[in-house]
């Protein structure tokens, strides 16, 4: 029997979200299962980058698809932007149905489509083209109704109290 997989999301203003991604990746990394991660919004040198190329090459790949800076809505959207992101929908997908994956993970693409990045449409084929075997997740706030009812889990993140309000910026090994 072909194992059944779901669309997990995971969203809301706390932190937490694409920690619980990678802790999924791990899970299935632990089992020999593969795991596709597409980062939207994000260029750099993060952690797990980092410990992924250490100790899960093979069994979990991340992919950025972001700019070194992100330009809010206010300024408008740069088409290095969206291109960026075409890209990454357009990986993220070959990946869910090249049959290699196990597990894919949009990381903000919530976020990603709250700023208009993209448009919702190619975010719900992805969705709906989802083979059954793979476990898809999508992280980021303010995750859109059309996401949330096609999910098979939702998880929202909530803030009470977060140290960036004291001015504690990202810290290397624990935000980034």
């Amino acid at each position: 029997m072909t194992p059944s997989g779901c669309i997990q999301v995971y969203t809301g203003n706390g932190k937490g979200k694409t920690t619980a991604a990678l802790g999924l990746a791990l899970r299935a990394a632990g089992r020999g299962l593969r795991t596709y991660m597409a980062q939207f919004m994000k260029k750099g040198e993060y952690g797990e980058l980092l410990a992924v190329a250490r100790y899960l090459d093979g069994l979990v790949t991340i992919e950025q698809f972001g700019l070194p800076e992100f330009h809010h809505r206010e300024n408008g959207v740069a088409p290095e932007e969206t291109h960026a992101a075409e890209q990454g929908l357009a990986a993220a997908g070959a990946a869910m149905q090249g049959g290699g994956y196990r597990i894919v993970i949009l990381d903000e693409v919530n976020t990603l489509l709250h700023f208009g990045i993209v448009p919702l449409a190619p975010v719900l084929r992805l969705l709906d083209g989802k083979p059954a075997a793979v476990e898809l997740v999508l992280t980021g706030r303010y995750a859109p109704q059309a996401v949330l009812d096609r999910a098979d889990l939702v998880t929202e993140m909530k803030e009470t109290r977060h140290y960036y309000q004291k001015g504690v910026q990202a810290r290397t090994g624990i935000e980034k």
